[in-house]
């Protein structure tokens, strides 16, 4: 099973091109189960039943697990056992006709407008790295990038004068991403001071730190816990909020849904479609300040 389990995280990353957090976490839902296995003393992937599978997400759930992962978890089984169907392992797969636990969908937190102006306002624009940070928050705002793909941006992916960006995001799927005059003025500006931050060395990474090196996603994170801080602002802001404000205030703005999921490299409208419920949420807090409200 460990073997085969092994094959499915190979095939899930070379030939699905799921990205690095997507395999960590099959894995570590594969290892939970097939521990769970190890205890009933099942040891072939035929013996496994939908009984067998039912019996495991009632005791992660009797464990304090709660609905959403969970459903992780059932995900992940499935996919692992379509893969061993479609590899002739298993003749049926067990988790065929199981339904995913139901799970409320849980809207985002957001930044209001004014949130985002005090946190871009932070950087000192009169040195390298201050010229950087800044360039990064405008450009994480302008486009509703993961921080996965600011971070990895190279310079032959960036276009200034046509304004926009190439970018490689879930799956290995590129997309074009426009890019506005506020965030393209300061990658300008970023531009002419980059050199100083690399020291003579030569680096395909758009974004560089102090050593030379290409950003860090926990390099990023760090410097914008620093900026939200000395805004102010007391409550967390990772780089994903900074995502869902952006797709917010544009739908807030008029921008049709499709437009959103492009920006944001969605498959599947769907996944844009919870900022429609935030757009409500915005216009009955409007419709509130009604005189007859």
């Amino acid at each position: 099973m460990d073997q085969l389990a092994q094959r499915f995280l190979d095939y899930s990353r070379v030939e699905k091109g799921l990205s690095h957090n997507s395999i960590a976490a099959y894995a570590t839902d594969i290892g939970i189960f097939l521990k769970f296995l190890e205890k009933k003393r099942v040891t072939q992937a035929s013996q496994v039943t939908p009984t067998l599978i039912m019996e495991h997400m009632v005791a992660l759930s009797k464990g304090g697990r709660k609905a959403r992962s969970v459903a992780r978890h059932m995900i992940s089984l499935r996919g692992f056992f379509r893969y061993l169907v479609s590899e002739e392992v298993i003749a049926k797969n067990p988790t065929a006709n199981m339904d995913l636990p139901k799970i409320g969908r849980k809207l985002p937190e957001l930044l209001s407008l004014a949130e985002i102006e005090q946190i871009l306002a932070v950087p000192v624009t009169d040195h390298p790295e201050g010229v950087r940070n800044r360039a990064m928050l405008e450009l994480l705002y302008a486009t509703g990038l993961r921080v996965s793909e600011l971070v990895t941006l190279g310079l032959n992916d960036v276009d200034l004068t046509a304004g926009y960006l190439r970018v490689l995001g879930k799956g290995s799927k590129e997309r074009i991403v426009p890019v506005g005059r506020s965030a393209i003025e300061m990658m300008k500006q970023y531009l002419g001071v980059r050199g100083t931050l690399l020291k003579k060395k030569i680096h395909a990474a758009f974004f560089v730190t102090r050593r030379g090196s290409s950003m860090t996603r926990q390099a990023f994170w760090e410097i914008l816990k620093a900026c939200t801080l000395r805004a102010g602002i007391k409550r967390h802001v990772s780089p994903h909020i900074f995502r869902h404000s952006f797709a917010t205030h544009l739908l807030e703005r008029g921008a049709d849904l499709r437009a959103v999921q492009a920006f944001l490299g969605h498959a599947d409208i769907t996944t844009t479609e919870i900022y429609t419920h935030l757009n409500l949420r915005h216009l009955k807090e409007i419709a509130s300040k009604h005189p007859r409200a």
